[in-house]
């Protein structure tokens, strides 16, 4: 496949020829950095972990070189540090099971040029290729400006591709988690299976958490307390939950507006909270 960048990859872990592998696609992770995926795509890297008819396929779209470092990655230029997360990636591709892994080495920039199309145009060649069942990525309340324009991108993509139509589009948590949403509203994914494999995945990416943040700590914490605060008069389901707002209706109908759209479930926090002291006197 050609990208707009020629230091674009593919990485397939088990040398699959590469129409097969990408085509084998069930589930979609579309994510701004690496190690987004294995925050907030595990459920699909769970689903299809070890499964002959289900595949995870990830897409990370920047090259990361903007990330904070300490420790031995303190003195790490930036292009250093776009090759040493390029290399964890691919790590967690085949420790993951994924099917394929794309890394489009896109700056920041491109993603949050509300006017640039290259992005975009990476993105269709990757949907229609794959053509997946289900999506994930990033939420639109996400308070990251990189990772709701990844959205934003993946969302013109889905539709302008041609044939593409998933089932549904997910947008999950990282710098800002969901707990804040109606329960009507939010999909609660159970990912208490396979802790190992979770902690695994994410201490992969040493360069991040040596580098001084404890995503790998963060992000199993935040799963287990939003598996024991979904329900306040119920007993734990789970011991692991990842929370999401379903975009399927921004691809369904490509005349809505995503911005109108979040604020949807904005005014129904509003309305639940104002109508719990109506109800309280």
């Amino acid at each position: 496949m050609k990208f707009a960048l020629d230091t674009a990859g593919l990485y397939i872990p088990d040398n699959a020829p590469e129409a097969g592998a990408l085509s084998r696609t069930t589930h979609l992770g579309v994510g701004a950095h690496q190690d987004d995926l294995e925050i907030m795509a595990f459920h699909g890297i769970l689903t299809c972990f070890q499964q002959e008819d289900q595949w995870f396929t990830g897409v990370m779209v920047t090259n990361g070189s903007g990330s904070p470092r300490a420790d031995v990655y303190a003195d790490f230029t930036d292009e250093a540090m776009v090759a040493i997360r390029r290399r964890e990636q691919n790590k967690a591709a085949l420790v993951g099971d994924y099917g394929a892994q794309f890394l489009l080495d896109h700056p920041s920039g491109a993603v949050k040029d509300g006017a640039s199309t290259v992005v975009v145009e990476d993105l269709v060649r990757i949907l229609e290729a794959t053509r997946p069942d289900y999506i994930y990525t990033h939420n639109l309340a996400d308070k990251h400006d990189t990772h709701v324009g990844v959205t934003l991108k993946l969302l013109q993509a889905l539709r302008q591709a041609k044939g593409v139509k998933p089932q549904k589009v997910y947008g999950c948590e990282v710098w800002r988690d969901l707990d804040w949403m109606i329960d009507a509203d939010k999909v609660a994914f159970d990912v208490s299976a396979h802790e190992n494999l979770q902690a695994a995945l994410l201490g992969i990416f040493d360069s991040q958490i040596a580098g001084g943040k404890r995503y790998d700590l963060a992000s199993l914490g935040r799963r287990r307390a939003n598996a024991t605060y979904h329900a306040s008069h119920g007993v734990d389901e789970s011991t692991g939950a990842i929370f999401a707002m379903d975009l399927t209706p921004l691809v369904e109908d490509g005349t809505m507006d995503p911005l109108e759209y979040v604020q949807g479930f904005m005014r129904r926090f509003t309305e639940e909270i104002t109508e719990r002291f109506r109800k309280l006197g």
